[in-house]
């Protein structure tokens, strides 16, 4: 997949009106706008008005009120002096790969400093997490155990049992190494969240419970990855974060957060924007001032991108798209300094019952896999996973078919471990009839997590973390995290 980042367009420098059949540089730099604004796919800045671009100017002026309807009337997908300064007067914008667009945006400078590789270790695999990570150590800046979690009380629990092997050989091998050692506190509660950051007392005792344990422990800092927290959470919370970063000292504060979309990806032209749209539970301002990484969770895509929906090849329902990366980076390093964010990185995979309807694909998510899941699934049919339009690995097939061959469990530990090869040709030996009911999935492999690296650079950004070092991941990995 072809990665561009593209600089700010321009005004019009047109002084004429432009219809369906001309061209020309001035015929670009409308197309270049209406691709900003979300109007026209990505790539089709040709410089020729074809019906493409008048569809467009249609859609735009529909959507602005200057002309809206089936009829031909005079102006109506022409782009005249009207449409032209309105969209002149929207003024600059950040095009992203793939057609995202962050408009007006002010982005932060790129990072400084060495990029940095880092990873979650899961507790509940910590035994192969480790013994997976070991060898790699030299290649990482920082690894986050799972970690801490906090009670309905607001106290901490030690969930990873930090104290018990195979932690304490692995940190004693990771400082020996000049690694990192900052362990994750999960909450995923979004009411108890609001209960006790939203009460100073029990606020306040937290905040001195997690920078003691830091310091006890000697770790170099904390993860704190509070999920599904309540937009009426965002204050306290940037409380919080205030509070904890003057008690921790010299030691870092690391946040997780989940992904925020812009509204180009979650809402297409002409759909009514609700109001409470950008009601967030992260501020991300106050997380620049209080939070030394940022790191965004830039995985579980799904079928929410409504715009990458649209644009790429079915069946979509990726882990993580490139493009859809890239539009939240670049949104939130429009408040949080580059030399701040870290972008989340999946190893793992989905799988999904999908069903055609009308025309269209409607998607049933079955369950989060390891990749030896699915490749021993490809293994048992005889299917060779491609490439997808979302650049993961993937393929599709008839479970009938797999039950007849071998049934399978569903638990990907019990799978054959087994590379997955790549191809162009999709699902050549699959015989699958996308007309019916099937299953379809998608992981990421070597590939996938190198063009996401590869765009941590393009982006500017400080580094990457993986999600998760379990042992289970393509090993390939560790050949790209360099």
């Amino acid at each position: 997949m072809s990665l561009l980042l593209l600089g700010p367009t321009g005004a019009f420098a047109s002084t004429r009106t432009l219809s369906l059949g001309m061209s020309g540089s001035d015929v670009t730099a409308l197309q270049n706008q209406l691709i900003a604004q979300g109007y026209l796919a990505s790539g089709k800045n040709t410089g020729s008005f074809g019906p493409l671009t008048q569809a467009a100017v249609q859609k735009f002026q529909c959507a602005k009120n200057i002309a809206c309807t089936n009829t031909t009337v005079a102006g109506y997908g022409i782009a005249g002096p009207k449409t032209q300064s309105l969209l002149a007067s929207l003024g600059s914008s950040t095009t992203v790969p793939d057609g995202g667009v962050i408009t007006n945006a002010s982005l932060t400078g790129p990072a400084k400093g060495a990029f940095e590789f880092s990873g979650w270790i899961p507790s509940w695999r910590a035994a192969s997490g480790t013994l997976d990570v070991l060898p790699h150590l030299n290649q990482l800046t920082s690894v986050m155990p799972f970690g801490y979690s906090v009670t309905s009380q607001g106290t901490l629990a030690d969930t990873a049992k930090i104290s018990q092997a195979p932690w304490p050989d692995f940190i004693a091998a990771a400082r020996a190494k000049k690694v990192r050692v900052v362990p994750t506190i999960e909450w995923g509660n979004g009411a108890q969240t609001q209960a006790i950051l939203s009460d100073a007392t029990k606020r306040v005792a937290l905040e001195d419970a997690i920078a003691n344990l830091v310091t006890q422990n000697n770790f170099d800092g904390i993860d704190i990855d509070f999920e599904a927290k309540q937009s009426q959470t965002k204050d306290y919370f940037s409380t919080f974060l205030k509070g904890l970063y003057q008690r921790m000292g010299t030691k870092l504060v690391y946040c997780t957060v989940e992904a925020r979309m812009p509204l180009i990806d979650r809402y297409l032209p002409g759909m009514t924007i609700p109001p409470d749209a950008t009601e967030y539970a992260n501020d991300f301002a106050q997380m620049n001032k209080y939070c030394d990484r940022v790191e965004i969770m830039a995985y579980d895509q799904g079928t929410i991108d409504l715009r990458l929906d649209a644009a790429r090849s079915a069946p979509y329902a990726p882990v993580a798209d490139p493009g859809w990366v890239a539009d939240m980076v670049t949104l939130a390093a429009q408040s949080i300094a580059k030399n701040k964010l870290i972008i989340g990185v999946p190893t793992y995979g989905y799988e999904y019952q999908v069903t055609p309807v009308n025309g269209s694909y409607q998607y049933n998510e079955l369950w989060a896999f390891n990749p030896p899941y699915a490749t021993g699934i490809a293994a048992r049919l005889g299917i060779t996973p491609h490439r997808t339009s979302a650049g993961e690995i993937g393929f599709v097939y008839d479970p009938k078919q797999l039950a007849a061959v071998a049934p399978t469990d569903g638990d990907s530990t019990q799978t054959q471990q087994s590379t997955p090869t790549t191809s162009t040709v999709q699902n050549q030996g699959s015989q699958v009839d996308t007309s019916q009911p099937f299953n379809y999935v998608t992981w990421a492999d070597a590939q996938s997590i190198a063009d996401k690296v590869a765009l941590a650079h393009q982006l500017g950004v400080r580094g990457v973390a993986v999600f998760s070092l379990g042992g289970a991941e393509d090993q390939g990995m560790w050949s790209v995290l360099k």
